[in-house]
């Protein structure tokens, strides 16, 4: 069910010291504050300037106006968040945030747990972009509330809570956040589905939020048992893959493992295309001379007499 900001806060029990990223607008304002009054002496604020528009000065002297008021220390890291060609932009820039934190945390050795303050808002767009895509269970389980990485827990407290909630707190309190100019911009797919989508949704159907938690949440458990099944099966075919092995399995299962070895054993991700030819590959290899050659992710699959072979 939707939790009010001040009901997510009180359920949040972070180990501490806790590192808030703030971004400097409404919902990291508001985590930081909430949580520098919760745990005063305990908190630190992470900022990541990434260089993008001349307003991200702004950003960050607001930031650093806060964390003053809140008596909380603040580590700002600038970065190059330019997006490569053929890259998002949005990748790119999260990519680049994450990595910054990362390194924050690396040198904040004191810190046991980060939060990060996307909001339910904020999930449901991440489901409706991994559906418009054409994602997988794990596409669509979206954001996970808490995991661990690098020895440090990190949460998103807020994903049940909406952003109009967290807006009305802090104009309770009379706090100021500083706006996004690029969250106008309807180029950026997710500003599109904030501003069109989002409404018609909740115009239709006003428990959304609460229903699209319980499928990625429905999502995640799935994704989570073909990781189970992929481990094992990898197991019994080999890395390289056993192509007698593999025909051994349901097309279903060949696919799940398949997926999986190309993504931990050469880092690359097949496209839907090119699996599905992999996969009739594998079902008419019954004879030696059948000959394996195809394009998959960012390289190529041979066979190698009775193995699969990938290569770059």
């Amino acid at each position: 069910m939707s939790l009010t900001f001040e009901t997510a806060l009180q359920s949040f029990r972070p180990q501490l010291p806790l590192a808030v990223a703030l971004s400097g607008g409404a919902d990291s304002t508001a985590l930081l504050i909430a949580c520098a009054a919760h745990w005063p002496g305990q908190v630190w604020a992470f900022h990541v300037h990434h260089g993008l528009q001349t307003a991200a000065d702004g950003f960050e002297a607001h930031c650093r106006a806060l964390c003053e008021r809140l008596a909380v220390p603040i580590q700002v890291r600038h970065v190059d968040a330019r997006h490569a060609s053929g890259q998002s932009p949005e990748d790119a820039a999260r990519q680049a945030r994450y990595a910054a934190l990362e390194d924050m945390l690396g040198e904040a050795r004191d810190v046991r747990a980060i939060a990060l303050a996307q909001h339910a808002d904020d999930q449901i767009e991440t489901i409706m972009l991994a559906l418009s895509r054409g994602a997988g269970v794990a596409g669509i389980a979206a954001m996970p509330m808490q995991w661990a990485r690098a020895g440090v827990d990190w949460h998103r407290p807020l994903l049940r809570t909406g952003g109009e909630d967290i807006r009305r707190w802090l104009k309770e309190r009379d706090a100021e956040w500083v706006e996004d100019p690029t969250n106008a911009d309807e180029r950026y797919t997710r500003n599109r589905i904030r501003r069109h989508v989002l409404p018609t949704l909740e115009s239709v159907f006003p428990q959304f939020r609460d229903t699209f938690a319980r499928s990625a949440e429905h999502a995640a458990q799935a994704a989570e048992l073909l990781q189970e099944l992929a481990d094992q099966d990898l197991l019994n075919v080999g890395n390289p893959p056993s192509i007698k092995a593999l025909r051994a399995l349901s097309r279903a299962r060949q696919a799940n493992v398949l997926r999986h070895w190309l993504r931990v054993a050469h880092a690359t991700t097949p496209s839907a295309a090119q699996l599905g030819a992999l996969l009739d590959q594998v079902a008419a290899c019954t004879t030696r001379g059948h000959r394996i050659h195809l394009k998959v992710g960012r390289g190529f699959i041979e066979r190698n007499d009775g193995l699969l072979d990938w290569y770059n």
